[in-house]
């Protein structure tokens, strides 16, 4: 695998660092993740075809790009990658209402030839898509079990709309899925949070989709009102500071559950997956300290016993409520993954509106928020 790492300020096109691939008609892929109005810019992609002209395109919009051991915002960063084992095929579908899901979800995955498949990568849409229902749906045609990660598109704090293109400027409601092939390419992947617990474990009695109604038979609004305060008529801090931690019915690990909006009219408050009746929940808040520390563990989770592992490619898909809590710190969960795989490692991501992973290496995969997502890649 070779790769060449672009940073694209004010359409200004850069190469950064050591670009390994010399002739630019063998790149297979491009990952580009960066401000949402910027990469909807024709140019953008047309100069990215014009110059690759055999790549597989695919940009995503983002709440923060990262880049090595930084962050970067209101830019774009591509990685652009030579496989010289591994075949990709790639599809895309168009969700138009969050009840489509389902449907999209598994229409995706039965697009992609699965005879040989290894992995798949997606990139959704961030606001238009139901994540719990969009996996169910991918798991319902994944017929062979592969791994599954990746995350949705982000529109930094703006929460408007996103933006996904496959080999087109990017745009609304696409989804978009990378297939892996062949025994040549590892990919080892980890999911963690950091997030503190708080207060008693409560019962889900009232609930449909992404919405509760009722918490220990108690209206979910006037629960959040004692325990979040004044925070809970601030948008962006309810959204993001105050997540839930999850435990769906039959399910042993805990997931988080970010906030997406509150309806006093209708008694609900809607959060970013499916959060059905029966499920147990804890209110979380951020710990500086235990947050950063679970972005190395995420790393060493991948190394584990093998401690002379190097990936070619760390993607690192994390959560724009972890950046907007750790604020100035943020670039401290980046900078400790990246010391982790060492200096020929290339890195790169973004800070999404939702994470795709397992929840552990052997469980299928996961939406999940308020999380650092890493999956590596390594052709062997």
């Amino acid at each position: 695998m070779k790769i060449t790492q672009l940073h694209i300020v004010n359409s200004k096109i850069s190469e950064v660092g050591n670009a390994q691939i010399i002739d630019a008609s063998k790149a297979n892929l491009i990952l580009g993740f960066g401000d949402k109005n910027q990469l909807m810019d024709p140019k953008i992609y047309n100069t990215l075809k014009t110059k690759y002209v055999n790549a597989e395109i695919i940009l995503c919009s983002s709440a923060g790009e990262i880049l090595g051991n930084s962050i970067q915002n209101e830019t774009i960063v591509c990685t652009v990658i030579q496989f010289e084992k591994t075949i990709i095929r790639t599809a895309s579908v168009a969700l138009t209402e969050t009840d489509e899901s389902y449907e999209k979800g598994k229409e995706l995955i039965e697009k992609i030839d699965q005879d040989g498949l290894s992995y798949v990568l997606i990139l959704s849409d961030g606001l238009i898509v139901n994540g719990s229902q969009l996996v169910k749906g991918m798991h319902a045609a994944n017929r062979n079990g592969v791994p599954i990660t990746g995350g949705l598109a982000a529109d930094s704090i703006h929460f408007d709309y996103t933006a996904v293109g496959l080999n087109e400027i990017p745009s609304k409601g696409k989804v978009v899925a990378i297939g892996f092939y062949g025994s040549d390419i590892e990919i080892r992947f980890s999911a963690l949070g950091g997030w503190d617990v708080f207060g008693p474990e409560r019962l889900v009695t009232k609930s449909s989709g992404t919405k509760i109604y009722e918490i220990d038979n108690r209206s979910v609004i006037e629960l959040f009102k004692i325990y979040l305060g004044p925070y809970i008529d601030d948008k962006a801090n309810s959204i993001l500071l105050f997540p839930l931690s999850v435990k769906l019915p039959g399910y042993e690990r805990s997931l988080v559950r970010s906030i997406l909006g509150i309806n006093e009219q209708e008694g609900c408050i809607t959060f970013t997956g499916d959060i059905p009746e029966g499920s147990t929940i804890r209110f979380m808040k951020a710990n500086f300290e235990k947050l950063i520390d679970a972005a190395g563990d995420t790393a060493k989770e991948i190394v584990g016993s093998d401690i002379h592992y190097t990936p070619d490619l760390t993607l690192v898909i994390s959560c724009i409520g972890r950046k907007k809590v750790l604020d100035k710190r943020i670039e401290e969960e980046v900078d400790i993954v990246s010391d982790c795989f060492g200096p020929d490692c290339y890195v790169s991501g973004f800070y999404s509106y939702g994470e795709l992973s397992p929840n552990g290496f052997n469980s299928s995969c996961e939406l999940h928020n308020q999380t650092m997502t890493i999956t590596t890649f390594k052709e062997v």
